[in-house]
């Protein structure tokens, strides 16, 4: 770049800066009028250049912001490596694919073998098992918690289970020291699926390092947003091969996009059928993708990601005012609890109607809308009750009376950096204005 092209790029940032203040000011909150999201990104304005400077590269396919955002979040995991793709889904087909390579020997995933999980979560955590022709074994959840009851795990095993991937629910924590046990004594392997759980940690380690692959997403919802993003992370160097195979067209080749030759014999190889000597970079050794993320998405990650301790404690603060703030109403609620020798990092706040309470979950969520405060379900419910799975192959063990339990009363509201200590007021104030009224026999809307 010339000194003036230099220049100007600094100009630009600094006029982005600018535009940011003036564009995107705090804003008063106004209890009832303004919204009280359940979620969301929290951007400032070094976020906002960021982007523009990844623009102004003229680059915009996965470059050096990738690579940087890459050391950054493998850096924060204590992990070797950490492969950007375009989202947390991406993530889990790439991370769940990988174990497919013919390349892996007598671990390698075939169609036909089972892989344990849980109904009760997104469909993202699931849906890799059957793309990839496995079968799911669905094990309930425990409450309130909301996490794989992990007492099913030897039931659920067979002769043809060979992996478990089980989602952290809600910045929660699974007993994954159970997990890997389990999965460590019958030589299984084990993905984290870590995309509502960013930073949350087991007895001090944090969530993505005990099993084989991790995963995360960047999504605006998450704890750090790209727009659109994900990553998969492994300590493995052989695996972090697999993932990003997968990730970039299913190639055997492992040059950096714009670089040849990494391997000293591009022309050198003999594989499969191909005539010796054919192109490395038209070589593939697997049926894959293409997942990979921009450098302006990266770019924003590099950003935000100096941030994320910061938002962890704001969702973990959140989280607590919350919960003292609606503690009084445990006869008809369950409020979240955290897993044992956990301590997470929120993504939501659960609020789940009791039995016998004189209100139902639908009321209660029809109620904080109307309010304008967001609420969600806790994603699928029970995935088995949903039209998509209807007809596909899998397995049960035991009822699914608490995945059930989550289908039908329970929902969640928000605890993301963006809400301040005011909203959180008023979003408990309403649950109690609308728990005492149903109490005292009102009509509730």
């Amino acid at each position: 770049m010339s000194e003036r092209s230099e220049q100007l790029r600094q100009q630009i940032l600094d006029l982005t800066a600018q535009f940011h203040a003036e564009a995107f000011p705090q804003r008063e909150f106004v209890p009832g009028a303004s919204a009280c999201p359940v979620s969301g990104k929290v951007i400032d304005a070094a976020d906002m250049s960021a982007v523009v400077d990844s623009a102004l590269d003229g680059w915009f396919t996965t470059g050096r912001w990738a690579k940087d955002f890459e050391r950054k979040l493998a850096r924060f995991f204590g992990l070797r490596s950490a492969s950007l793709v375009n989202s947390g889904s991406s993530a889990n087909l790439v991370a769940l694919s990988a174990l497919t390579s013919p390349k892996l020997g007598e671990r390698q995933l075939k169609p036909g073998d089972e892989v344990i999980t849980v109904a009760a979560g997104f469909p993202t955590t699931v849906n890799p098992i059957f793309q990839n022709r496995l079968v799911p074994v669905f094990v309930d959840v425990i409450l309130p918690t909301f996490e794989i009851d992990v007492t099913k795990l030897e039931a659920a095993r067979s002769d043809r289970t060979r992996a478990v991937m089980i989602a952290h629910t809600l910045g929660n924590v699974f007993n994954v020291g159970a997990v890997s046990e389990f999965c460590k004594k019958h030589n299984l392997w084990l993905v984290e699926d870590c995309c509502d759980a960013l930073g949350a940690t087991f007895n001090g380690q944090k969530v993505g390092t005990f099993g084989d692959i991790a995963t995360v997403s960047f999504y605006p919802a998450h704890h750090i947003t790209m727009g659109e993003g994900g990553a998969v992370l492994t300590d493995k160097p052989a695996l972090k091969v697999l993932i990003e195979s997968f990730r970039d067209w299913g190639r055997d080749c492992w040059c950096e996009p714009g670089v040849d030759n990494t391997c000293g014999k591009r022309f050198d190889w003999q594989l499969g059928e191909l005539p010796c000597g054919y192109d490395h970079k038209y070589t593939y050794s697997h049926v894959g993708y293409n997942l990979k993320a921009t450098d302006m998405q990266a770019a924003l990650g590099v950003s935000q990601i100096d941030k994320l301790p910061h938002f962890i404690e704001r969702r973990r603060q959140n989280f607590a005012s919350l919960k003292a703030k609606l503690q009084p109403l445990t006869e008809w609620l369950m409020l979240p609890e955290p897993g044992k020798n956990a301590d997470p990092s929120w993504f939501g706040f659960t609020l789940a109607v009791k039995p016998g309470a004189p209100f139902t979950r639908d009321q209660l969520t029809r109620h904080l809308e109307s309010n304008k405060i967001g609420t969600r379900l806790l994603f699928a419910g029970n995935l088995l009750r949903q039209p998509a799975y209807q007809g596909w192959d899998y397995r049960v063990v035991g009822d699914m009376t608490n995945t059930d339990f989550v289908m039908n009363n329970v929902c969640w509201i928000g605890v993301y950096p963006g809400l301040t200590e005011p909203m959180l007021d008023f979003m408990a104030q309403t649950v109690h204005q609308f728990v005492g009224q149903a109490t005292a026999g009102l009509v509730v809307v």
